[in-house]
């Protein structure tokens, strides 16, 4: 399977993004573009550790204007959240990222997480002053053309933005889930037999067969990520591993599973605790309605909306769970 070009993608994909799909850009070509009376000439090029610090301020000010502008708070709170996020991805070795650069000043990035089968796209920012002048469709092209032959690629993007919408429907992306992202301590009792602890190295292949169990994929890579960087917790019952999440106070890397819903919510209860004063965050599938009622019942709150999309596979899952920003 390939996905650069309309000529590369399956036939699913081929269908639905038609004539409106744009000749692939290699990594290094340059394209010019007019921003109202001016020429501009955009560069990609890979990312480098030395990008951060630019990739993160425009991380930091295209989503917090986006969110100002719906009357949303932002994801991050400063820019320096954005610095360390760029940070974090430019020197991992299992993500790919890609910017764009208009006379010698990074004006863009897009990243590719590449650790497992399943291909997780972002963030993907332009910054404030180069947007409309199609960098954006430069940026995912270049991950997509990099993704050659990958089993399926998936993304989450803000469900009030657009253009982004917009974009990413006009180059194959289909829409999977509604999400909300969700934040607060839920309180109430657990089920007595559950303990929550944190994840170790010898819980990966449970945690990764209870992944292949609700989604049909491995997210070994993913969890591995995880438990290098994050603060993973677990839930047991009786032995065995019931549910886990990968960054409970994280919504952005926070994803996790559960074999049931009631595992899900016992991990939410004891996961509050083990957080101690910071609020759980996690995005949630709002299709999965108990889980949602049960969140809003036991106090938990909605931050904003946002979109699961993706090209290739996709096997809607069968079980309890949540999405990281990486899918």
């Amino acid at each position: 399977m390939r996905w650069p070009g309309c000529a590369g993608r399956n036939r699913a994909a081929a269908a639905n993004c038609g004539a409106r799909c744009s000749d692939s850009w290699p990594i290094g070509s340059n394209r010019t573009w007019h921003r109202g009376e001016t020429i501009m000439t955009v560069q990609i090029r890979p990312a480098a550790p030395s990008d951060a610090e630019a990739c993160g301020h425009i991380i930091y000010e295209a989503f917090q204007g986006i969110a100002a502008r719906h009357g949303f708070p932002p994801d991050f709170p400063a820019a320096e959240a954005g610095i360390e996020l760029a940070r974090r991805l430019t020197t991992n070795p299992s993500v790919f990222g890609v910017v764009a650069e208009e006379e010698g000043r990074v004006v863009g990035s897009n990243f590719l997480s590449e650790a497992d089968a399943i291909r997780g796209v972002g963030p993907i920012t332009v910054d404030p002053t180069a947007q409309g002048a199609g960098i954006g469709r430069q940026l995912m092209q270049a991950v997509l053309d990099h993704a050659n032959g990958a089993t399926g690629i998936r993304l989450l993007q803000d469900a009030f933005n657009m253009r982004s919408i917009a974009l990413y429907a006009s180059i194959g992306f289909e829409v999977r889930e509604p999400v909300l992202v969700m934040t607060g301590r839920p309180a109430g009792k657990p089920t007595a037999d559950v303990t929550v602890r944190p994840m170790r190295e010898h819980d990966l292949d449970a945690c990764d067969a209870l992944s292949r169990q609700v989604h049909g994929i491995s997210r070994h890579g993913e969890l591995v990520e995880a438990l290098r960087s994050l603060t993973p917790l677990v839930a047991e019952r009786a032995g065995r591993i019931a549910a886990y999440m990968t960054a409970p106070t994280f919504w952005i890397a926070n994803h996790g599973v559960a074999e049931s819903e009631a595992g899900m919510t016992d991990l939410l209860l004891l996961g509050a605790v083990a957080a101690h004063s910071e609020p759980l965050s996690f995005l949630l599938p709002i299709r999965q309605t108990g889980l949602f009622r049960w969140c809003l019942e036991h106090g938990m709150q909605t931050v904003k909306p946002m979109t699961l999309m993706s090209i290739g596979e996709y096997r809607a899952p069968v079980g309890t769970y949540m999405p990281s920003v990486f899918y």
